[in-house]
């Protein structure tokens, strides 16, 4: 379902957690949080804080979490231009599950790249008794 008017339409979602993903998903967003949450950090710390990103992905992710108001970004009218990224009142009401998020990678991680290599291993034994 869309809201808004005829030159802007906004998507409503009917589940909480569908929205919550929307504004904190993908791959990049909540790592990127994550660094924002030990203060504030120009876009190059960011850079160097997630290397595989892209600069171009990287920008998107940030724009996105701004548009949603999530992050804040100050720019200073210098030479050479300084931006520098943090979080918002909005966005520090998300560190509580970013935390969580953590601790629940730290608990479960072993286990479930485990489960990875297991599930690599019968896909190979499978495909080699098809063939």
């Amino acid at each position: 379902m869309k809201l808004g008017t005829a030159n802007c339409e906004v998507e409503a979602f009917a589940c909480p957690v569908t929205f919550t993903v929307d504004v904190i998903g993908g791959k990049w967003k909540a790592l990127i949080l994550f660094h924002l949450m030990s203060g504030t950090k120009r876009f190059n710390e960011l850079r160097r804080l997630v290397p595989e990103v892209t600069q171009r992905m990287l920008t998107l992710q940030l724009r996105e979490l701004e548009t949603d108001r999530v992050i804040h970004r100050e720019i200073y009218r210098e030479v050479p231009p300084k931006v520098e990224y943090s979080l918002t009142e909005l966005g520090k009401t998300l560190v509580p599950l970013i935390n969580a998020m953590r601790e629940w990678g730290a608990v479960h991680e072993e286990a479930i790249l485990k489960f990875r290599l297991e599930a690599q291993g019968l896909d190979e034994t499978m495909t080699s008794e098809t063939v």
